[in-house]
């Protein structure tokens, strides 16, 4: 009956939603991959239209059998109509998809492989989704670009009177096979090129489990494991520019999640990275783990280190020269409208200033989102985000400088308020604070990255579509080491995005 085309129907829609499923690309296919995915879905179009063309047929002609099958009716015209209809049934196009070659495995799920031809003998997984996302500020400041650099942290931060590309980033994104996916971002500026992350996430492991590999942003948190195109505000948190670099931290290694049995959402994370180079600085950091050089068995020291510290070489000797994470997150429905998320962090490993110095990072976020159920695509809502991070650094002695051992310690943390108050407008505020104890060489208060700090962020966000974001944002900045003179910037900042994004997290 009609119900065979609905089921038909809906097994294309399921393998059309796959084929807008997260990407894979392998270098020079990438030309191929496209034109093969549009003809795949030209010809799924046309089958959708000729199975809705034959419904219709079906649905006429079942009409008109109902019509010629009163007792005055001929049984001639009703055995007729019988048979006409069951001729368009036959006739209509069943829903086929590619099979898989021999030996492949079944896609998680019991959906058949969605396989194409093989190339170079191997059958390939075509699913790939392929996007751009551009930022782009214009602004001024009662600072000067030099003050600014240190003001704007962040590196993709506006950050200058005039104009700055904040970044371009290319994402692809995509089913590898049954059991991974693969993401791969990459990030350009008007001075540099620079890959954001490269892994790959399991798909079919059991007991909740799920592991991402490779080069990716570490799980700490809220801010430092989204993108920057996904952040409610133009620029990056203070705090976490301080403790966690202005790129993020990131590194190589990898993280397994285990989401709980309880009967809330309930996650724990665990992971391990390198502590090493520009994107780890409470720990290895830029002057360490690579970047000094040993001769004859003595080190060479240089800057680097937090606080003006000099940094030393260290390499990894063993599973204590790692960076380890723990994160456990917990969802809640408070009402119908109402949810919220609440995490807890923590980090550890060694940090550049001596063989046996250690790092922590400690930290607490919460989300709260409240949105109606009759909501129009989302609007109105309102979110309340906040963060908290710390950080306890272990500082060796530094003879040459004639500086004592110490443990460095930095706080801070943010809270801001969405509220968007018609479909596509939203308004905001941010508020900010970082501190800390333990002097930097030549003095906390003139250090950029540990003197006190306050700031207000006020903002304005219109999105005339999905595709598309502007907004306007006025800082009002109290840095100590600026005097404790507030400053005052003011960014309009565009986002434009084409292609298909992977979904960002809660």
């Amino acid at each position: 009956m009609a119900h065979a085309f609905a089921r038909g129907a809906a097994a294309l829609t399921a393998v059309a939603s796959l084929l807008g499923s997260p990407p894979t690309v392998r270098g020079g296919e990438l030309d191929e991959l496209r034109r093969e995915l549009d003809g795949m879905k030209r010809q799924m179009q046309q089958m959708q239209d000729a199975m809705r063309k034959q419904e219709e047929t079906i649905r006429t002609l079942e009409a008109q059998r109902g019509k010629a099958k009163p007792a005055t009716a001929p049984a001639t015209a009703a055995t007729a109509l019988d048979e006409a209809v069951e001729a368009a049934r036959a006739e209509a196009p069943a829903p086929t998809v590619a099979a898989a070659p021999p030996g492949a495995p079944p896609v998680p799920g019991g959906m058949p492989g969605l396989y194409t031809r093989p190339l170079g003998g191997r059958a390939t997984l075509r699913l790939i989704d392929i996007s751009t996302d551009i930022l782009f500020a214009a602004g001024s400041s009662t600072a000067t670009n030099d003050q600014l650099d240190s003001l704007q942290g962040g590196a993709h931060d506006p950050k200058r009177r005039g104009f700055t590309l904040q970044q371009a980033e290319f994402s692809f994104s995509g089913a590898v096979d049954p059991y991974f996916t693969g993401e791969a971002h990459v990030i350009m500026t008007d001075s540099s090129v620079e890959l954001e992350e490269a892994f790959m996430t399991t798909q079919a492991l059991p007991w909740g489990l799920q592991l991402e590999a490779g080069y990716f942003l570490t799980e700490f948190g809220r801010i430092n494991p989204t993108h920057p195109h996904a952040w409610d505000w133009a620029d990056q948190p203070v705090i976490a520019t301080r403790i966690l670099g202005g790129d993020g931290l990131r590194n190589p290694g990898f993280r397994l999640g285990w989401l709980t049995p309880l009967p809330w959402f309930s996650q724990v994370d665990v992971g391990m990275q390198n502590a090493s180079g520009e994107t780890a600085i409470s720990f290895f950091g830029e002057g360490g783990g690579g970047h000094g050089h040993s001769h004859g068995g003595e080190e060479d020291e240089e800057e680097g280190g937090i606080g003006g510290r000099p940094a030393v070489y260290s390499d990894v000797a063993n599973l204590s020269d790692l960076l380890y994470l723990a994160r456990w997150a917990n969802g809640f429905s408070l009402s119908d409208s109402l949810t919220a998320v609440v995490g807890s962090s923590l980090l550890f490993g060694p940090n550049s200033t001596g063989p046996d110095e250690q790092t922590w990072v400690f930290g607490g976020d919460l989300v709260v989102k409240w949105r109606p159920a009759d909501n129009f695509r989302g609007w109105p809502f309102v979110t309340w985000q906040s963060e908290f991070i710390g950080r306890n650094y272990q500082a060796a002695a530094a003879d040459p400088m004639d500086l004592p051992a110490t443990t460095l310690h930095d706080v801070g943390f943010y809270t801001q308020l969405l509220y968007g108050f018609r479909y596509g407008w939203a308004a905001g505020l941010r508020y900010e604070y970082a501190g800390g104890s333990g002097e930097s060489v030549g003095g906390r208060a003139a250090d950029p990255m540990r003197g006190n700090r306050q700031r207000i962020s006020p903002l304005l966000s219109w999105r005339p579509t999905e595709y598309s974001r502007i907004r306007l944002q006025y800082n009002l900045d109290r840095p100590q080491f600026l005097d404790d003179e507030w400053q005052s910037s003011v960014w309009l900042a565009f986002e434009v995005l084409f292609g298909e994004h992977p979904a960002h997290k809660y």
